[in-house]
């Protein structure tokens, strides 16, 4: 799916906004980068003046910026052999020991709390209502995150020096900002060149990644930061205040859009009719991503009207398409799956001869390839 904004003027400032969807989001950005790559003459995914990422995407948005391209990186991924990204999942999934400490003393804490509490009332003036305002203190007892992402810090700047990526907003070949949230204020919080200077590139990585539920909030200068989400705009603000009058947005997160009629869900015990059928969580996913696109949607029709001068070119799984549904965000093991998606779905708008997005990316570098 695509769309178009406005049409290109004179300037040629460019900006390239990844937005979150975990690691097949991250998987299916840097397949579509890879066949644009392939599919436009003289377009480098490391070629944009300005990089915003936000979630897992502020991942593949620091790669880009510190010169990676995004063939390289797509045939890395594809490869389970290639060093060049050896990332794995003991990187995400460890446990936060701090977060759980505090679990087991104020869980404690409530529990006599709440045994006192029963003690001292006689038999007669048992009130369930009670029980469970006592019950209550528990809530705030439960972490704040499952998991820790300290080590995948680790892991990114251990990469990043490895790669010669500076750990230095001021100093990688192209302007980067890492877009997160601070927990206490409720406020964005964009890192980058100039803003938090003293703030390592891959810290920054790790606040905006830091998904509520499964990771601990990151702190940075006692402060609490976590996901920096797909916002209202997928920060195209943060790439217009910067001057930028062509913007490439990748959202991997759209709701999925079945044919009751069909079995086109596909579970773990086969293709069923209602996304209910598979289960809990994606109940939650599927309700998530229908709040954040109703929100991006009325955000990019205020865009339309206060700045029709900019293009933006939207990059997005097709919602009747069920592939990226198929599997869990935090999946690694189906990344070659997610990869070709993104690849080959986006070589398919490319080929179109209306293309939106060839259109706007030709008229930027003066050139398209043959396809």
């Amino acid at each position: 799916m695509t769309s178009e904004i406005g049409s290109i003027g004179s300037k040629r400032r460019s900006a390239l906004c990844l937005c979150g969807g975990g690691i097949t989001g991250a998987m299916y950005q840097v397949g579509c980068l890879a066949a644009l790559e392939d599919g436009v003459t003289g377009f480098r995914a490391n070629d944009f003046d300005l990089f915003v990422g936000s979630s897992s995407g502020a991942t593949v948005a620091t790669c880009f910026a510190g010169g990676l391209q995004a063939q390289r990186m797509y045939r890395a991924l594809l490869d389970p052999a290639d060093v060049l990204f050896a990332f794995h999942r003991s990187h995400l999934l460890q446990f936060d020991l701090g977060e759980w400490r505090r679990v087991g003393r104020t869980a404690l804490s409530a529990a006599r709390k709440l045994v006192s509490s029963l003690a001292s009332r006689h038999p007669l003036e048992y009130d369930p209502w009670n029980v469970w305002l006592e019950l209550d203190r528990f809530y705030d007892s439960l972490p704040a995150g499952i998991f820790t992402l300290d080590a995948y810090e680790q892991f990114f700047a251990e990469f990043m020096a490895r790669r010669g990526i500076s750990e230095d907003f001021g100093a990688l070949p192209r302007d980067l900002l890492i877009v997160a949230h601070d927990l206490d204020s409720g406020e964005r919080v964009a890192f980058g060149r100039g803003l938090h200077p003293a703030v390592r590139v891959s810290r920054a990585v790790a606040a905006s990644s830091a998904s509520p539920i499964l990771f601990a909030p990151v702190r940075i200068d006692d402060r609490d930061y976590v996901d920096g989400g797909i916002g209202e705009l997928a920060h195209i603000d943060l790439a217009v205040r910067a001057g930028c009058d062509l913007v490439v947005v990748v959202n991997p997160m759209v709701p999925i859009r079945s044919d009751p009629l069909a079995r086109d869900i596909p579970t773990g015990h086969g293709r069923m009719l209602h996304v209910r059928d598979k289960g809990l969580l994606w109940v939650h996913n599927q309700a998530w991503r229908i709040r954040t696109e109703d929100r991006f949607r009325r955000g990019l029709e205020r865009f339309r009207a206060e700045h029709p001068e900019v293009v933006v070119v939207l990059l997005e799984p097709d919602q009747g398409d069920a592939t990226m549904f198929m599997y869990s965000p935090m999946n690694f093991a189906a990344r070659r799956t997610i990869l070709e998606h993104g690849y080959t779905s986006t070589t398919r708008l490319l080929r179109a001869p209306d293309s939106p997005i060839r259109a706007a990316l030709s008229r930027s570098i003066r050139a398209v390839a043959p396809i």
